[in-house]
């Protein structure tokens, strides 16, 4: 399978047969189930719909009830589409974590933690006034100056100052796949993820 859906439980760390600790993030991948399965003469494209996390029906509009029911199965929180495909699927198939290699490697994406509104020193990594010298008293965390005066009387895009940070649909590639769980439906993968605990993440192979 091209991939699978997941939250991402928390981090840990694991030691290597050498005695080395390695940090690394558990993630539930799975269970996820066929919900749609697209082709080119129906839809335009070929495309595999997987569904996640089940969730109550009276959360549920009658548009998602009767596509879950086409499906044979409960209503699902999280719907990703995946177009590479690696095998074949029908609606109402279960797409576990068996179906990822160990000894493999997977990208994941997801969506960063919100930090607000941040200044140029959090946002962008600026270094600010290094000695308070000189008198000053404010300007320690300031961006400085944002352009010229007289000419070109403007300022540029793109110019890095003050804003919104993070939240952000964020992706890491080339993540070691250190140990699948099938019987609890948990990968294990080098290094951290994207995200808070409990956030959804997607999982490519």
């Amino acid at each position: 399978m091209a991939g699978l859906i997941g939250k991402k439980i928390g981090m840990t760390s694991v030691f290597s047969v050498e005695g080395k600790n390695i940090p690394c993030t558990v993630i539930q991948a799975g269970p996820c189930v066929v919900t749609q399965v697209k082709s080119v003469e129906t839809d335009g494209y070929v495309a595999v719909q997987l569904g996640y996390d089940d969730k109550k029906e009276k959360h549920t509009n009658k548009c998602e009830l009767g596509h879950f029911k086409k499906a044979g199965t409960e209503p699902k929180r999280r719907l990703i589409e995946f177009k590479e495909l690696e095998g074949e699927f029908k609606t109402g198939d279960i797409v576990g974590v068996d179906t990822i290699n160990e000894e493999g490697w997977v990208d994941v994406q997801g969506v960063t933690k919100g930090k607000g509104f941040q200044g140029v020193v959090k946002r962008h990594g600026f270094a600010g006034v290094g000695d308070a010298t000189h008198g000053q008293h404010n300007r320690l965390r300031a961006p400085g100056s944002v352009g010229a005066s007289s000419y070109p009387s403007r300022v540029f895009p793109g110019m890095r100052m003050a804003g919104r940070d993070g939240n952000d649909n964020v992706t890491i590639q080339n993540l070691k796949v250190l140990k699948v769980i099938p019987e609890s439906n948990l990968l294990i993968v080098k290094g951290s993820i994207p995200g808070c605990k409990g956030s959804y993440v997607i999982i490519y192979q």
